[in-house]
């Protein structure tokens, strides 16, 4: 084994307590809060005495037999994560459970917020619900990424990349968050992680922005790189150890898939460049996760209301009834694919070869 080394050499974040104390303040602007601030600067003392020391987890209990290490004290928030995924697990892999389809609207844009109007991304959605839901034995989630930007408090925390560092120190479900010393809470991923575990197939509806992904969609796709490979047990790394993950790695990490085999189906729409760009981009993806394309028909790019004016898009929409059957078209092939797949009839052609270059 090579000799480790754990590099460092970036330039300290720490706060001082001032600039704490300023930040916190800017969350209660509002006039509305002038009476209460002898009780905010008490509640601003407490975060920083929790920033200070960082207590990233100040709740905690003893891991369990189920774990390498059972005395090692687990985040009590990083426990409830792996119970639901647990759960949704098994729940998949019932033969009793109706089969599931989680329907992905990738749009920010919503009705709700500053844009005014709906996103087409939520009608083509819809679209695909309402086969889904026509199909007796399935059920139908739909996951609206357009409550990242509409909802109070939702959000979706950054990846901070420690597969980077070692594999094994990205955990499944992710552990870096929350961050209570931090104020790096409410994050959505705790409960995205189940839907996608629960899930037979998965169907992403997503505009193209820039030639890429929008901003929710692409930051959900960041925070699963722990469901490729990710590790499911820190007390194997006591938390984030680097160099503990770097130990295991180099002793052999057999990269776990903790999606792998739900079927999948994309659609990028877009108004004037960039669709088959971001259509290859998430279904080479999802490959890479070890899900499986439920066909030609279920991968599909196209433009609604090409270099016309967006004030009108909608009723280029209304008008588009090839684009609409299309979608109700990639639905019904996904459909058919986990169909298939739960009668273990939907196998990737290389299940039974080893890869040579695992990650």
């Amino acid at each position: 084994m090579s000799k480790i080394k754990i590099r460092k050499g970036m330039p300290s974040v720490a706060l001082t307590r001032a600039e704490f104390t300023r930040r916190v303040h800017e969350r209660f602007f509002d006039p509305a809060f002038n009476a209460l601030q002898p009780e905010i600067d008490k509640i601003i003392a407490t975060a920083w005495d929790g920033y200070h020391d960082y207590r990233k987890a100040p709740r905690t209990k003893p891991a369990g037999q189920r774990f390498a290490d059972p005395g090692y004290d687990l985040s009590i928030d990083w426990s409830a994560a792996r119970q639901a995924v647990d759960r949704a697990a098994r729940q998949q892999k019932s033969a009793a459970s109706k089969s599931r389809i989680l329907l992905i609207n990738g749009s920010s844009r919503s009705d709700q917020t500053c844009p005014g109007e709906m996103s087409k991304t939520f009608r083509l959605v819809e679209i695909a619900r309402r086969a889904v839901e026509r199909e007796r034995g399935f059920d139908a989630e739909v996951l609206d990424l357009s409550r990242l930007t509409s909802e109070y408090g939702r959000q979706i925390l950054p990846c901070k990349s420690c597969v980077a560092t070692a594999m094994p120190l990205c955990h499944w479900p992710c552990s870096c968050y929350p961050n209570h010393a931090m104020g790096q809470v409410n994050d959505w991923m705790a409960e995205i992680y189940p839907m996608w575990v629960a899930a037979h197939g998965v169907m992403i509806v997503t505009p193209v922005n820039w030639y890429q992904a929008p901003s929710g969609l692409k930051s959900m796709i960041d925070r699963l790189v722990c469901a490729d490979g990710g590790n499911p047990d820190p007390t194997t790394t006591q938390g984030k150890d680097p160099k503990l993950a770097k130990e295991i790695e180099l002793k052999g990490w057999d990269y776990p898939r903790h999606l792998a085999g739900r079927a999948f189906s994309v659609v990028v729409h877009g108004d004037t460049a960039g669709t088959e760009v971001l259509r290859r981009i998430l279904t080479d993806w999802l490959g890479d996760l070890g899900l499986i394309g439920a066909g030609h028909a279920a991968e599909i790019d196209r433009y609604i209301g090409y270099y016309k004016p967006y004030a009108t898009s909608h009723d280029d929409l209304d008008d588009d009834k090839p684009l609409q059957e299309e979608v109700r078209n990639a639905a019904l092939m996904l459909i058919a694919a986990v169909k298939l797949q739960r009668r273990g009839k939907l196998v990737a052609a290389d299940a039974h070869l080893r890869d040579p270059r695992p990650k």
